[in-house]
């Protein structure tokens, strides 16, 4: 994945988008349903998922009195001069491949969705 951002979409759900250029569009997201932590940057590149390691399932259990269903654990370049370690705990995970549009275009094929964000031009 060479791109990877992060969009809330209100208290129960949380989506991590991805593709090669999010300018234009997206073709995976990773939907977490009713997310209990979330701790990664706004914007990151090339992550690399990994297994939970036992510390942060037991700072999740901790802070949360369970350990949650579904934890992600990656590492990420968010800019600087080091990978930054992300995690994410959530009751469910989708995964879901799809063209979603970052823009609006008047002829959008069937099975392209678009953005929240991407609204046709106002007259």
């Amino acid at each position: 994945m060479v791109g990877l951002g992060g969009t809330h979409l209100g208290p129960a759900q949380f989506r991590l988008a991805a593709g090669y250029d999010l300018t234009y569009h997206h073709g995976l997201e990773l939907v977490f349903h009713e997310p209990t932590f979330v701790s990664c940057p706004s914007a990151f590149s090339d992550a690399t998922f990994r297994a939970p390691s036992p510390d942060e399932l037991l700072q999740l259990s901790r802070q949360l009195g369970e350990e949650p269903p579904v934890v992600v654990a990656f590492e990420a370049d968010a800019g600087g001069s080091e990978p930054t370690s992300c995690l994410i705990a959530a009751e469910r995970l989708d995964v879901v491949h799809e063209t979603v549009l970052r823009y609006w275009r008047d002829d959008a094929a069937p099975d392209q969705r678009f953005a929240p964000w991407a609204k046709p031009p106002t007259p």
